[in-house]
């Protein structure tokens, strides 16, 4: 029989709110990094057939570009469409121990807040002429269930 080798799958799509302001440093080299976290909601009905609802916590990190828009277009309360990877850390605590959290490495993120939402950060990134001469639509619109589309349009 011959070896089969599992096929190298890594990918996630996560859509959430920002449960606080992103974090923003940068590395020893100047590296650009941007953390922060989303609480993701998920709407089920039990066994009584009564709506419920779930939250999932996740962390996300962002690189280089990515994490320059983030730090310019993101605060507590914001809602993101984040495409990327699994990938686990470990650390030492401040007490010695290590510890190991996984958490979504991201390649893409969409900004949801649409504009006029009351904030005046959606609209701070501008493209430059040059940059939209390549510029490809990687909207995630496409990714939506009806239902989420509609949650999104201004009421």
């Amino acid at each position: 029989m011959a070896d089969y080798k599992m096929p190298e799958l890594n990918a996630v799509v996560i859509a959430g709110n920002l449960t606080k302001d992103p974090i923003f440093r940068q590395t020893n080299t100047g590296t650009p990094v941007v953390n922060f976290s989303i609480a993701s909601n998920r709407r089920f009905k039990d066994k009584n057939d009564e709506w419920k609802e779930d939250v999932c916590y996740v962390g996300i990190v962002a690189w280089n570009r990515l994490a320059e828009s983030c730090k310019d277009r993101l605060r507590k309360g914001n809602a993101v469409l984040v495409d990327g990877e699994l990938q686990s850390r470990t650390f030492k605590t401040e007490d010695g121990a290590n510890r190991t959290i996984v958490e979504i490495k991201a390649r893409r993120i969409q900004f949801l807040n649409k504009k006029g939402s009351g904030s005046d950060l959606e609209d701070v990134v501008t493209e430059k002429e040059e940059d939209m001469a390549s510029f490809t639509d990687d909207s995630f619109d496409s990714l939506l269930s009806p239902e989420d589309s509609d949650l999104l349009k201004d009421k």
